[in-house]
């Protein structure tokens, strides 16, 4: 068949990526584009083979082989099949298990199969030598992409370059089209706009003096810039607006022991925190805000196949998203629109049932932090905020039309 195909290890095309642009392999240095970078693979495979694209396949190993956001994001997008393999850490390092067998699999199969006329290898490990050699075999043209090496490095096997048919080279212009290296304390990408929510859920007052309706809500304050980084290479996380210390906080108030000053007024920031508090008996949940109903308890099984058939297709997994996500089923399956008026004089706390069941179901892509099964800190404020900026365009809006799902 006069087609081509894609076999992408994508360990090595963005940890040199991140060699080269960063000065370092590790991926978290960079920001990824993957449209574009998808886009770019392709029009650089049918112009150099000369062959019209078949498919992409990328390769990757992800936590108990769960999908991460980034998967989830390409492995919907057209001509592009996702193959996850393991991500053990071990010594302080992430390791891929199964992403060389993986691929070697695949480019022999596809030879043997006669699936294609042309391969594009995206990879410098020697182990895929012997699956380059068979696809040979089979009358397959083998072609070798590498990514420019940074100053003094080499990062392809000598004996995978000796072998391939064709070899090409993408530089760095090739490469920033894509990718770029992030500065210091920010965000991996696509890189996310603005979002003033976020800081605003951050510096919102204690719960008890927050029971005001939406339109009176503080103006959400610019994004906290990143702290410098401490003298002993540890990051100092910006300090909790007075009065409402964090878990974290309060954690290290009991680490100075049990003499150590308690504040009177301490309450933790959301219902799903963990650690030392205190709640005043106003800041207490009313009966009827904790008996708001649940997302699960809304949903019909046709709408819960529905919703699942969107979770896979069309949401990402950006914890922003998610919440919305969230916010948006929930709202339009509510009966009772005093409900949602009631919620939203809460602001920024969700009561305790829904505020769990959002975060379980954040967990189905990919957030959690595997090392200690909890999502990420800044990802929680993330999924809130997205989720808060749903009820505001809501109950902005007014009631949904009657019947919407």
């Amino acid at each position: 068949m006069d087609r081509c195909v894609v076999l992408v290890d994508a360990g090595y095309l963005l940890g040199a990526a991140a060699s080269l642009l960063a000065g370092e392999p590790s991926r978290s240095r960079i920001s990824v584009d993957h449209a574009a970078l998808i886009q770019g693979l392709r029009e650089r495979a049918e112009s150099d083979t000369e062959r019209p694209l078949l498919r992409i396949y990328w390769f990757d190993g992800a936590p108990d082989r769960v999908p991460q956001p980034e998967h989830r994001r390409l492995r919907v997008m057209s001509r592009v099949t996702v193959r996850l393999g393991a991500l053990t850490r071990s010594d302080g390092r992430w390791n891929q298990k199964g992403v060389d067998a993986a691929m070697h699999a695949e480019l022999t199969e596809l030879a043997r199969n006669r699936a294609c006329s042309d391969i594009v290898l995206v990879t410098g490990d020697g182990d895929l030598l012997p699956g380059m050699m068979a696809a040979k075999e089979h009358g397959v043209a083998v072609h070798l992409w590498a990514v420019q090496a940074a100053d003094g490095d080499y990062n392809q096997s000598e004996d995978l370059v000796a072998e391939a048919d064709e070899r090409r080279v993408l530089d760095r212009t090739w490469i920033t089209k894509a990718v770029r290296a992030k500065e210091v304390g920010g965000v991996c990408a696509p890189p996310p706009a603005p979002r003033p929510e976020i800081a605003a859920i951050l510096s919102a007052p204690l719960p008890d003096s927050a029971l005001a309706p939406a339109a009176e809500r503080p103006a959400p304050e610019p994004p906290r810039t990143a702290p410098a980084a401490a003298p002993n290479g540890a990051e100092e996380r910006a300090a909790a607006p007075k009065g409402v210390p964090t878990p974290k906080d309060l954690a290290a108030l009991r680490a100075h022991g049990p003499q150590a000053p308690q504040p009177a007024t301490a309450t933790l920031r959301w219902s799903s925190d963990k650690g030392w508090v205190d709640r005043p008996g106003a800041a207490a949940e009313p009966p009827e805000v904790a008996s708001m109903p649940t997302l699960a308890q809304l949903t019909t099984a046709e709408q819960r196949w529905a919703d699942r058939e969107e979770d896979i297709t069309t949401v990402g997994g950006d914890p922003y998203e998610v919440g919305q996500v969230f916010a948006r089923r929930w709202m339009s399956r509510l009966g009772d629109p005093g409900h949602l008026q009631k919620l939203s004089g809460m602001y920024p706390r969700i009561p305790h049932r829904i505020d769990g069941e959002l975060l379980r179901y954040a967990a189905r892509f990919g957030l959690l932090a595997h090392k200690d099964d909890q999502i990420d800190e800044h990802d929680r404020y993330a999924i809130r905020a997205g989720f808060w900026r749903e009820i505001d365009v809501r109950t902005a809006a007014g009631p949904a039309p009657a019947g919407e799902q």
